[in-house]
């Protein structure tokens, strides 16, 4: 009935990813900032625990695909040749500053937008914007030397930017996660977590098996990112003779649809509200949307670009990426609470936590 080319198969997996994507980020609200947000607020460790999942599930799920299809994973971007580690971790620094500045990172804020927040939609229309002049536009042409610097390179070749040993990076993330969970019981409760990991390891499949059968368009071996694909959509729906649909691109369409669906059966997060009503949101969202866009294309991802789907491939790279936009999310965090602009409308508490703490609590 339906005689699709692979490629459009392709997109229209990655519609239904992205979708997946949306849903479950939107009923629990997945978030990277938000985990290291709610921490320094409430010391909440339950939106961390989720992150740390994921970048298990992800590894664990994603190396059993690669070995089991054959999958050369140093193929993709995050092994790329003559590899500049200070360029991304310059990106990583600025994008960490950046989503917490924002408040929240590239897919947090598609669903942000997707589930009501107008403020969101600014940010992401400066990711977008600031990720194209980072790669082809203005920015391009200064960033270059910096980016392709020749010394910055050869020092990054001392250290080879190889496959990391799973079960060591695997091992430690386990550690981090029982202390963040502090009751064993409760990882069976990080269920977003595991089905964003997996989505990451599907997504690498569908790409990477399925897309080498593509005969009609050539199909990158990828997974879920969000930085440079939010500049694609928007270049495709203000200019589409010079673009076309990509799965990069379905998955961002797709976590819109995904949120706003699930916003109706889930209402209880709505995002008007900041920390200090004299903030100037607008203003913060073009900041930080600014430095994610630059810092995302620099560091060859963002949370989940570089976080899951660059740290499933077990790339040295990868590790300094989220490192760094860690430890810049919250030094920047840090110093926003402290001013008191670290907006933060719920807690997130885990069921058991007998504090009392409501859910749903406006602060």
């Amino acid at each position: 009935m339906f005689d699709l080319e692979i490629y459009e198969t392709i997109n229209i997996l990655g519609l239904f990813i992205g979708i997946a994507f949306g849903a479950i980020a939107q009923k629990n609200q997945f978030c990277f900032s938000g985990s290291i947000k709610d921490y320094i607020l409430t010391k909440s460790t339950k939106r961390a625990a989720s992150v740390v999942m994921a970048m298990i599930v992800a590894i664990v799920s994603t190396t059993i695909i690669a070995n089991h299809f054959e999958l050369d994973l140093t193929q993709t971007n995050y092994f790329k040749s003559n590899i500049n580690y200070f360029s991304i971790i310059l990106g990583g620094l600025l994008f960490g500053a950046g989503m917490m500045i924002a408040d929240g990172c590239s897919s947090r804020s598609l669903v942000k937008f997707a589930q009501g927040d107008t403020n969101a939609l600014v940010t992401l229309i400066f990711i977008g914007i600031f990720a194209y002049a980072t790669t082809k536009g203005l920015l391009a042409g200064v960033l270059n030397p910096f980016i392709n610097n020749e010394t910055l390179i050869q020092w990054s070749s001392i250290i080879e930017n190889t496959q990391m040993n799973i079960y060591v990076i695997v091992g430690i993330l386990a550690l981090i996660l029982l202390y963040l969970v502090k009751k064993v019981k409760r990882i069976f409760t990080l269920i977003d977590g595991m089905l964003i990991g997996l989505l990451v390891s599907f997504a690498w499949y569908v790409t990477g098996v399925m897309g080498e059968e593509s005969m009609e368009r050539t199909i990158e071996l990828s997974s879920i990112t969000f930085v440079y694909p939010i500049a694609k959509t928007l270049e495709l729906f203000t200019y589409y003779q010079v673009n076309e649909v990509s799965f990069a691109i379905a998955i961002i369409v797709g976590v819109l649809i995904g949120t706003f669906s699930m916003s109706f059966a889930n209402r209880k997060y709505s995002f008007g509200c900041t920390a200090n009503q004299n903030i100037n949101k607008v203003k913060y969202n073009m900041i930080g949307g600014s430095l994610m866009g630059v810092g995302g294309v620099l560091a060859i991802g963002c949370t989940v670009g570089q976080g899951l789907t660059g740290f499933s491939t077990l790339a040295f790279a990868s590790l300094l990426a989220i490192l760094s936009i860690f430890v810049s999310g919250y030094i920047t965090a840090v110093i926003l609470g402290k001013k008191d602009k670290l907006p933060m409308c719920f807690i997130f508490e885990w069921n058991d936590d007998k504090t009392n703490k409501p859910i749903d609590f406006q602060i």
